[in-house]
């Protein structure tokens, strides 16, 4: 066989001109996938937004990719739960998404793309519920970093203000006990507070979260999950008064850097 016609070895395969290849996964009702996409770009990746059915059908492959973002938006609009269909239909691609978790590989899951990764089980600890407002909350929130949380995802970023928008973003632990060990262990990724660090109630928690969780993160640290927006906070004019612009690119970048690894 000629060297023309040879499969290239996967490492190579996800690059592309020497930068890592990220995918942003598509499914009905996703509406995050262009401005997630440019995020990355920004970052540092060269990109391809793949939607789910091509994965499915085996037009394309999770081991081309050194990257995958779940989006935002209501996939599947919804039914039966936020992120739940999306979830269900995630399932099939099997061992490919759990090989390229173990892998290392960098999974971030925003809003809509964080409670299909709870639903999936690659992120553990309870579900996201209604809002305990009973309304979608669409405005800006201050963020903190536990000091012991151990996602690289999150590298450099001790405070952060990023935008929220969603109806079901309330973290329900499975228990008291397994609230305190999300927290112990490092799982506990982000969590909001006010302009000071403080945690608070309502409005300083937008969705009445439990230990008022805004973000988790596996294990290894590789797997994010996060209800804010970092995506809309990449350009400068986007921030509001008090905030800094582009905040939300680091989590972006760091997501490139663990890909280049």
């Amino acid at each position: 066989m000629s060297s023309a016609t040879m499969t290239p070895p996967r490492q190579s395969r996800r690059r592309a001109w020497g930068l890592p290849r990220a995918m942003v996964l598509r499914a009905p009702g996703v509406n995050c996938d262009r401005e997630t996409a440019r995020a990355l770009e920004m970052a540092g990746a060269t990109v391809e937004t793949v939607h789910l059915e091509r994965l499915l059908a085996g037009d394309a492959s999770i081991d081309d990719f050194g990257l995958i973002v779940l989006p935002g938006g209501f996939s599947y609009g919804d039914h039966l739960g936020a992120g739940t269909l999306w979830a269900h239909r995630l399932r099939a691609l099997g061992e490919s998404l759990r090989r390229f978790v173990d892998d290392g590989r960098p999974l971030l899951g925003i809003c809509n793309g964080f409670q299909a990764l709870l639903r999936l089980g690659l992120l553990e600890g309870g579900s996201l519920a209604p809002n305990a407002s009973g309304r979608f909350e669409c405005r800006w929130i201050w963020l903190q970093r536990p000091p012991n949380a151990r996602s690289p995802l999150l590298e450099g970023i001790e405070q952060i203000a990023l935008p929220v928008a969603h109806g079901e973003g309330r973290f329900i632990a499975r228990s008291p006990g397994v609230l305190r060990e999300l927290e112990s262990t490092g799982h506990t990724a982000l969590v909001y507070c006010d302009v000071d660090g403080r945690a608070g109630d309502y409005p300083v928690n937008p969705n009445g979260s439990e230990g008022s969780v805004a973000a988790l993160a596996n294990a290894a640290g590789n797997v994010l999950g996060l209800m804010p927006h970092p995506e809309r906070a990449v350009s400068a004019g986007q921030a509001p008064a008090g905030r800094v612009d582009g905040a939300g690119l680091a989590i972006f970048t760091n997501a490139v850097r663990m890909a280049r690894g």
